[in-house]
């Protein structure tokens, strides 16, 4: 029988719920277990789609096509593991699924309630994904005493009754401030978060308490006296440099034993040794190169949480810590490339819609004409193909037609087949595709293959009209989608130093010690001119 461990949070959002069970998930692995992370979003929305990032962070995208919440990124950055869409379960997902058996009559005319109807659905999710594990982590998203949170929660205490106390663990995450005008730690917001969670009939079996410096031993007894968990189940979860330390502090605080002691998983010792390794790697690096991120939603650094990790593990993999320079596109419009000057490297993210496209464009055509590492993704490789077509094939006007319908240089369109599906959740092309990457290229070079399957998401491809004439003026399309040679997947300039750009999403399937090769390469590009 799986074992299941539930990670609920309290006080307030934010405090890195989804590193912990991340961590939580590292520390049963690293046991020999086999393990899953799930994420419950309390939303309504049936899927992370169609959030603006400013709302929500990235939206993550899985081989399968699944658009998730960002925790999903980081689950399968710290499990080296690729997970399903039914590894986030949403609001949404469950009304409907509900709503929908309740068309059919699958419930033979019974009223339909959230509890057991709802409950239900949520437990048989669960469930079905637990069938192939050891132990399922089980992130509950918002806080205790949210409203939306409250089905997911009853759904879980339901389960420690039905799977038996031995099978089911509680981890609560709590905030523990420090007041500067008395200079202690407080533990009364614990203990309020605590209450409001028993009052729900579920009992934590251990306490994460996240503070700005290690937790105090007269905090910690303070804690587990008013809320009955044992002071070895209060685990002191302070700031640290790097989020992959989490997983090393947890398991030096003592939950992967507590945790597997408590659900009769067995006494054998976690094998962190590589990724200890990577850790120290990186806190050992002095040399640093600065690359900017010219990109959209720059105000809020989880909107790009991908692309940061990918370049930490490039950082690891190249022996230089990246420096990030987050840059607002439409910044560069205002006040021009001036911004980026002193820059190592540039990256143009992806995004949708006009905003800052112009801006983005700047800087493209910086790094093109000052030979600059350069790497363009998604709407950036778009992008790059519009400023190609404006400036050095000389189509006044060029654009995509997402962006300009009347554009009299259509180089970036939808292909014919896309035309006539007016959902537009019909035309996007999401998920792993296989690439072929052309020989004696430097796509080839940083890959070392010829066929790779990375992530997409976008609508708008390379109009086959002008591939020619890109070709002919010295851009090449080094990659190709391995199952319609009309998409163009992979470009690049073989003058410059390093200047590469992808229609997919490659900081997808970036992992701690399996950096994304571009990013990698885009590093190292970095590192060698930052020495010349």
């Amino acid at each position: 029988m799986g074992k299941f461990i539930f990670v609920t949070g309290g006080v307030l959002s934010g405090l890195g719920k989804g590193i912990t069970s991340a961590s939580i998930g590292l520390l049963m692995k690293s046991r020999g277990l086999k393990t899953t992370n799930i994420k419950i979003d309390p939303y309504l929305n049936y899927d992370a789609g169609t959030m603006n990032p400013y709302q929500h962070g990235e939206v993550f995208v899985l081989d399968g096509g699944g658009e998730v919440d960002l925790d999903l990124g980081n689950y399968e950055r710290f499990l080296d593991t690729n997970l399903t869409f039914d590894h986030n379960i949403t609001t949404g997902k469950v009304y409907a699924a509900v709503i929908e058996k309740e068309r059919r009559g699958d419930y033979l005319g019974a009223t339909v309630q959230v509890i057991p109807h709802i409950t239900n659905e949520i437990k048989e999710r669960i469930r079905k994904i637990a069938a192939d594990y050891d132990v399922v982590i089980v992130e509950v998203g918002g806080t205790v005493g949210d409203i939306e949170s409250m089905p997911f929660l009853e759904a879980a205490r339901q389960m420690q009754l039905e799977e038996g106390r031995d099978n089911v663990a509680f981890v609560h995450v709590t905030y523990v401030p420090k007041l500067k005008v008395v200079g202690e730690q407080k533990t009364k917001p614990t203990q309020h978060s605590v209450k409001e969670l028993r009052s729900l009939g579920i009992l934590p079996d251990a306490i994460v308490a996240r503070s700005e410096d290690p937790l105090e031993e007269g905090a910690r007894k303070k804690i587990s006296l008013f809320t009955n968990v044992p002071e070895e189940a209060v685990i002191s979860a302070y700031d640290v440099e790097d989020t992959y330390e989490v997983p090393l502090l947890l398991e030096k605080e003592g939950l992967g034993r507590y945790l597997a002691k408590r659900l009769g998983l067995g006494e054998n010792e976690p094998d962190l040794d590589a990724w200890r390794e990577m850790v120290e790697r990186y806190r050992s690096l002095t040399e640093t190169v600065e690359i900017a991120v010219v990109g959209k939603y720059v105000k809020l650094a989880d909107s790009y949480l991908s692309i940061k990790e990918a370049l930490k593990h490039s950082s690891v993999a190249s022996g230089v810590k990246v420096k990030i320079r987050w840059i607002e596109a439409e910044d560069v419009e205002k006040h021009g490339v001036g911004l980026i000057e002193g820059v190592d490297g540039i990256i143009v993210p992806g995004g949708f819609g006009a905003r800052g496209t112009e801006g983005k464009m700047m800087a493209i055509r910086y790094a093109r004409e000052n030979d600059i590492p350069f790497l363009g993704i998604c709407f950036g490789f778009q992008l790059t193909v519009v400023e190609f077509a404006r400036n050095v094939l000389g189509m006044e006007g060029a654009h995509s037609t997402e962006i300009d319908p009347q554009t009299p240089y259509p180089v970036v369109d939808l292909l014919p087949e896309q035309k006539g599906i007016d959902h537009l959740g019909g035309t996007m092309r999401l998920g792993a595709y296989p690439v072929k990457i052309k020989p004696d290229t430097l796509a080839r070079k940083v890959y070392g293959k010829e066929l790779v399957y990375e992530r997409h998401r976008h609508r708008w491809e390379v109009n086959p009209e002008f591939i020619e004439k890109f070709e002919d003026a010295g851009l090449v399309f080094s990659g190709i989608s391995g199952d319609d040679k009309r998409r163009m997947e992979i470009l690049e300039l073989p003058e410059n130093r390093y200047f590469i750009a992808t229609q997919f999403h490659p900081e997808f399937k970036s992992r701690p010690m399996k950096p994304a090769p571009v990013f990698r390469g885009l590093v190292k590009a970095a590192k060698e001119r930052a020495k010349d």
